[in-house]
């Protein structure tokens, strides 16, 4: 129970109550994380306590907005390791997550991570941003999509807005410095049929870090010509 204190302070920053079942449930995905780290490149960061406070910590903080308390469905977009969907999906058993990755590799580790937790509430995709946003099962159907994604904002909101049913919302966990990739994300925030609604800034528990949520509102249907082809995005973002 060495972080059980610094994790429960989290929590009720965001109005949330840990219990000491899902405590266990963090505990087991990080020794889940650390072990399969060897195998196949998840995170750089590896101590205990770095895991707790940059990435557990770090994805509870989405729970700043009350969106994510509610029974809704989420899309991780490019979640990597699972953040920020698994901690989302621990701390809310009545949402219901799916966590999308490129790589089958994480896929398989984030399967066995969900089946380890004993997570009912989650489940995975293995596909492409950009051709996930095209399937017509998964585009324009969540409530909310999310990404703690290292890409700038023109490009995450072409890889996620797609996703978003009109009248949801994109949120991004960003990091501390985002007023010029908020500047430089306007024209394609608006092409892609969304509107800057608020920039939410959260504080890292025993940390200096402070931390951003960008919300993003889905005001109108997404143009059938996004997300364009992959590759593109990167390179070329909406300007």
């Amino acid at each position: 129970m060495e972080f059980y204190d610094l994790m429960a302070k989290a929590a009720e920053d965001v109005g949330l109550e840990l219990t000491t079942e899902q405590y266990d449930q963090f505990i087991t995905y990080m020794r889940l994380l650390q072990e399969w780290n060897e195998k196949i490149n998840l995170t750089a960061i590896l101590e205990d306590e770095e895991i707790i406070k940059k990435h557990f910590i770090d994805s509870i903080k989405a729970f700043k907005r009350d969106e994510f308390k509610k029974n809704v469905n989420v899309i991780d977009v490019g979640t990597g390791a699972g953040f920020p969907g698994i901690p989302i999906a621990i701390m809310n058993p009545n949402i219901n997550v799916t966590l999308l990755d490129s790589l089958n590799k994480r896929i398989k580790f984030l399967d066995i991570v969900i089946s380890k937790l004993g997570l009912k509430n989650i489940k995975t995709i293995h596909s492409r941003a950009e051709d996930g946003a095209r399937n017509k099962k998964l585009r324009e159907k969540f409530d909310i999509a999310t990404s703690r994604a290292v890409a700038n904002m023109s490009v995450l909101s072409e890889y996620c807005l797609p996703y978003v049913k009109v009248g949801g919302k994109f949120i991004a966990l960003k990091g501390p410095a985002v007023d010029q990739e908020i500047e430089e994300s306007d024209v394609a925030i608006k092409t892609l049929g969304g509107e800057l609604e608020q920039i939410c800034e959260v504080k890292i528990e025993d940390t200096d870090l402070r931390h951003n949520l960008v919300v993003v509102k889905k005001i109108k249907e997404c143009a059938k010509t996004y997300p364009r082809k992959a590759g593109t995005i990167s390179k070329n973002p909406i300007k």
